[in-house]
């Protein structure tokens, strides 16, 4: 009898140790985003850079010892999908928050997922304007590391004042996003004074648009702004090659995706358009990045160098968040936590002192913009003297009106 007990002793001491040894279950963040399809650059470079993110911060121990672990979704670009998978993430793998979306019509019907469920989302990549105004930001769980529409079309615009441009055509796809960007659009030029030269529409998937170019080009504008996504902007950049149209040629972030560059055949090369990240291997934490990011995919270039960037930082402010709210990571927890960061984050786009508030849930504001352009096959500063400056991060500004002007901060 003793033995047996001893044994029964022993073996319940060997139980509780083997299940005190078991590794704390992971931290499952959700992803959304268009694996496939014509957004494929955007979210293949976007789950590429939430990976490289979350094997840095495991390799050193994760959060508290627990691992982080990706649950990756494929929206396809597709509204009905974008809400399915959200739904999915939310109320079936119970995920801690979600990072996602890079097409706003996507992101738009699935928001209410997320607000009603009190589920933080960081939208990375979408830019439409109505994303992080749907909700009121004190009651919003919807928080953006993207640049709004509303701010790259005011920069557009004001680059174009800048050189003494006046009739400006805009070419525009008649999507959602091509929408509330021409509405955008239309606002900032009347701001300055100006109205379009001529407003063209044209559908998603086309092939070519040499039609329409020769009815901008005699229109007489002096200047070009495309308003469409990586793919449509290289069927533009093709099409006013093709008819000979040497006017200047502008255009939102979508401009930049390798995409545009493949499918306009290296003819977006000395077109302009918004970034708030360019390679840059003088800048640390920059080629840093672009050196892990390549160890986990061997692209050249990078599809989409600001999804991805944009994308490594969400991860690395949300898991800053899961510290600052002390292991509560609810979603009202994670919510505060971000809108009351307890220290400055060095990221790859900027050093964030405060990414969000309660009153402002997007990190970007206006004065972090750069003008890109491609060079030789990739992207870069289009004016010299923004690459010699470019070492001096500009931090968001936290004054109700935006300048134009950059913020000088030490890294």
């Amino acid at each position: 009898m003793k033995r047996a007990a001893l044994f029964l002793a022993l073996a319940g001491t060997a139980m509780s140790l083997a299940v005190r040894a078991q590794p704390a279950p992971p931290i499952r963040i959700g992803i959304i985003f268009p694996l496939t399809g014509g957004s494929a650059d955007m979210g293949n470079s976007a789950r590429v850079g939430a990976q490289v993110a979350v094997d840095e911060i495991n390799e050193v121990g994760g959060y508290l010892g627990r691992k982080l672990e990706l649950v990756v979704r494929d929206d396809k670009a597709d509204n009905d999908t974008g809400l399915k998978l959200a739904q999915e993430l939310v109320n079936s793998e119970k995920v801690a928050a979600t990072i996602g979306f890079c097409n706003t019509g996507v992101a738009m019907k699935a928001l209410d997922v997320f607000q009603s469920n009190k589920s933080v989302l960081i939208v990375p990549c979408a830019t439409g304007t109505a994303i992080t105004a749907k909700y009121p930001p004190a009651d919003s769980y919807i928080f953006r590391m993207s640049a709004r529409d509303q701010l790259q079309t005011q920069f557009l615009v004001d680059e174009v004042v800048r050189r003494g441009l006046t009739h400006v055509a805009l070419l525009v796809d008649n999507s959602g996003y091509g929408d509330a960007g021409l509405k955008d659009l239309e606002a900032a030029l009347a701001r300055a004074g100006l109205k379009p030269a001529a407003v063209v529409r044209f559908k998603l998937g086309v092939q070519n648009l040499e039609p329409e170019m020769q009815q901008l080009k005699a229109s007489g504008a002096d200047a070009l702004i495309g308003w469409t996504v990586g793919p449509e902007q290289g069927v533009i950049s093709a099409a006013r090659a093709a008819v000979g149209w040497k006017v200047p040629q502008l255009g939102p972030w979508g401009l930049s995706h390798a995409s545009a560059f493949a499918t306009s055949q290296g003819r977006v090369e000395g077109t302009a358009m918004v970034q708030t990240v360019v390679p840059n291997f003088f800048l640390e934490r920059n080629s840093a990045f672009v050196r892990h990011y390549a160890k986990v995919s061997n692209e050249t270039p990078i599809g989409s160098m600001m999804s991805a960037a944009q994308t490594y930082d969400s991860v690395n402010l949300l898991l800053r968040a899961m510290f600052d709210s002390k292991g509560d990571l609810s979603g009202p927890a994670l919510k505060h936590a971000l809108e009351n960061p307890g220290n400055i984050y060095r990221g790859v786009v900027s050093t964030y002192d405060r990414a969000f508030s309660a009153s402002d849930h997007d990190a970007i504001s206006g004065n972090m913009l750069w003008l890109g352009t491609w060079r030789n096959g990739e992207r870069g500063y289009y004016y010299k003297d923004d690459e010699r400056r470019a070492s001096i991060i500009r931090r968001k500004e936290t004054t109700a009106v935006a300048k134009q002007s950059a913020q000088p901060a030490a890294q």
